[in-house]
């Protein structure tokens, strides 16, 4: 069985001027590109771009691509491979003391799971092999593994337990990981040390990976969190991948320069920095992320006590409202930028749309006393947009030549984040097409080419004869997201075919039943 695209417009993923073309799909490769010979069938393409597949550099579909066989916010947009395990919590490897917590702390991220069959990395990967809407890769989650050892108390790790930790992300690595995340605003990653990230980057260093973190704050101490990042890679000769490397906050606005001047540092001293955005301003997370650390220790459990816990209260408030809470990465929190995404708790469903200042004014409450029952009433799993961004740095990062593309989106929630179903349309229709900030073979480089070298695929992420055919035809003219944030779950406009290892996944816009995905070991 061949396939023959006719008469588009090839951009290779290489940054390269586009031309018009053919290309020749058998047995899941491109066997021929520019003037191809005759094909069992033939795909009228002008007026398309023909471009490979773009690449997700930081995804939180770990169950979705597993347990959602349409996956239809990632096809829709043309992703045809998603990098997840990220921000140091995820289900593999887990045991079966670590997964009822991961359970309840990942519900505003992944939902709420019946049943994992897995525990190591392998196991996950296994399942995405038994068949997946797209093909993904996996970061091993330092949040995870140090949970399985240490547990989540705040206390340095003893040489054994190091040493352990080390062995499971090692054999996470070999089972075929491309690297490490971290998750260091994030009970428990964010009690490592900065020595204990160097241990654990080592291993990854010796396996060829890169390491993926979520720093330890993106609003007060930013540029400080992200030098730490680099002093790592650094230490432990890790490439470093900055993931979602917004400078959001109101005490960072105008600042991205000062990133932009750390990365460019890091790469005149040979160390391999790439970064990820998404092309929006709010940010996305749970509720419970918002609180300080020492209140989330002990797991979900604990942390609901504590809520209920007057002199615990107390304490939060002054973190929250005066001092700063770590969790919010280090400033106070302005009650008018939460705005409530998603709930676990049907009864809550109302509140669905609104800020916590807003049901505040509403109920003629205090903004902290909402936000403390809103968070006990859905044992901690509620999703939120943080309206924290400011334009003209997400302009200045996404210039940047080690700039890739990221959504960093969640799937759950009754109003998620749309950047989950429109990051990818949204880079090429507004920000290349429209505001001209990216040229469209650019823009393309950076979700395709530029990817794929980070994750070391050396036969995806450019269009040349050989490679497998993880392909998207769009139409440069009208190529938009259709995600809102009133309507979040829109599919993507003018992306009307989508191949995964040379297999249609979107066939003329509509979602076929194939399942071509498989894990990138």
């Amino acid at each position: 069985m061949s396939t023959a695209i006719r008469g588009a417009t090839i951009i290779d993923g290489t940054g390269a001027p586009g031309y018009r073309g053919d290309a020749l799909i058998e047995n899941g490769r491109i066997t021929e590109l520019g003037e191809v010979s005759s094909a069992t069938s033939e795909l009228a393409a002008d007026g398309l771009v023909l471009a490979p597949g773009f690449i997700d550099m930081h995804a939180h579909s770990d169950l979705a691509v597993v347990f959602d066989p349409e996956h239809l916010a990632k096809t829709t947009q043309g992703v045809t491979t998603e990098v997840v395990g990220q921000d140091g919590l995820s289900y593999a490897p887990i045991d079966d003391t670590t997964l009822p917590i991961l359970r309840e702390q990942l519900a505003g991220w992944n939902g709420v799971p019946d049943d994992i069959p897995w525990r190591s990395v392998g196991g996950y990967l296994d399942a995405v092999d038994a068949g997946a809407a797209v093909n993904v890769a996996y970061l091993v989650p330092q949040g995870s593994v140090r949970m399985m050892v240490v547990g989540t108390e705040d206390r340095p790790a003893t040489p054994d337990e190091l040493g352990r930790m080390t062995a499971l992300v090692r054999e996470g690595l070999e089972e075929g990981a491309a690297g490490l995340s971290s998750g260091l605003t994030y009970v428990p990653g964010m009690f490592a040390d900065t020595d204990e990230l160097v241990a654990l980057c080592r291993v990854v260093a010796e396996h060829g990976g890169f390491y993926a973190p979520h720093q330890r704050s993106y609003g007060k101490g930013a540029i400080e969190a992200y030098a730490e990042m680099v002093e790592v890679a650094r230490r432990s000769g890790v490439a470093l991948h900055l993931t979602h490397a917004t400078m959001n906050f109101s005490v960072n606005r105008g600042r991205a320069g000062e990133l932009l001047a750390l990365v460019d540092a890091a790469l005149a001293d040979g160390i391999d920095v790439t970064l990820d955005t998404y092309p929006y301003l709010p940010g996305s997370t749970t509720l419970a992320a918002v609180l300080p650390s020492w209140s989330a220790t002990g797991g979900p459990e604990a942390t609901l006590a504590r809520l209920s816990d007057p002199a615990a209260l107390a304490r939060i408030r002054e973190h929250l409202e005066v001092t700063g809470s770590d969790g919010c990465h280090g400033v106070i929190a302005e009650w008018d930028t939460l705005q409530i995404s998603g709930v676990r708790n049907p009864e809550l469903s109302e509140i669905v749309g609104s800020t916590i200042a807003s049901l505040a004014t509403q109920s003629g409450r205090d903004p902290f006393e909402v936000f403390a029952d809103v968070l006990r009433r859905d044992r901690l799993g509620t999703t939120i947009l943080q309206h924290v961004g400011h334009e003209p740095n997400v302009r200045r990062i996404m210039r940047h030549p080690r700039h890739l593309v990221g959504s960093d989106g969640l799937l759950v929630g009754g109003r998620p984040h749309p950047r989950a179903w429109g990051t990818f349309p949204r880079y090429l229709g507004h920000y290349a097409r429209e505001e001209g900030v990216l040229g469209l073979e650019e823009c393309v480089a950076r979700m395709t080419g530029r990817p794929a070298a980070r994750l070391g695929l050396a036969d995806r992420g450019v269009l040349n004869v050989g490679a497998v055919a993880d392909l998207v035809l769009f139409d440069p003219a009208t190529v938009a997201a259709g995600a809102t944030f009133d309507d979040p779950r829109r599919p993507a406009v003018g992306i009307p075919y989508v191949f995964v290892d040379g297999v249609r996944v979107i066939d003329d816009g509509r979602r076929t039943s194939a399942l071509p995905g498989r894990s990138l070991r």
